[in-house]
């Protein structure tokens, strides 16, 4: 029985932390139909991920959005979210749709923005207080 038990217990953890940081996003404001597209990309602080980053399409737009992990809430830092669509990413890219929030949120959308046919990548920064900026890109889409 104790082995049982066991065996639940950690089975309970394991289940636990691998939805701890993954992102639930639904959709957009204002757009109820976005579907992610290309890869998830990660914000670290200190070696661990922190943040979930991804570019979204829908309602005829690109959208960008961040996610900042429960571990990180946790510790008990201020920070700053930033989401935007790059545009052309490269050393000519053009960040379109930003939004920034000083408040300290768990996830933020970019505005959507009217670039489907460019190329495109999702971009998230993370300003954690007396620390650094922290930002990730997803892959770029075409």
């Amino acid at each position: 029985m104790k082995f049982v038990l066991a065996a639940a217990a950690s089975l309970a953890l394991v289940a636990g932390g691998l939805g701890a940081g993954v992102a639930q996003a639904e959709s957009a404001p204002g757009c109820s139909s976005t579907v992610q597209i290309g890869s998830t990309a990660y914000a670290k602080f200190q070696g661990q991920d922190i943040a979930s980053v991804k570019q979204f399409k829908g309602c005829g737009k690109n959208w960008a959005y961040i996610y900042v992990w429960e571990s990180f809430r946790q510790r008990g830092l201020h920070w700053i979210l930033t989401a935007a669509v790059d545009v052309n990413p490269g050393p000519h890219a053009v960040y379109k749709g930003g939004v920034d929030n000083p408040n300290d949120p768990v996830e933020l959308w970019s505005k959507g923005t009217d670039t489907l046919s460019d190329c495109t990548a999702g971009y998230g920064l993370i300003s954690v207080y007396q620390y650094d900026n922290y930002p990730a890109w997803t892959d770029t889409r075409c």
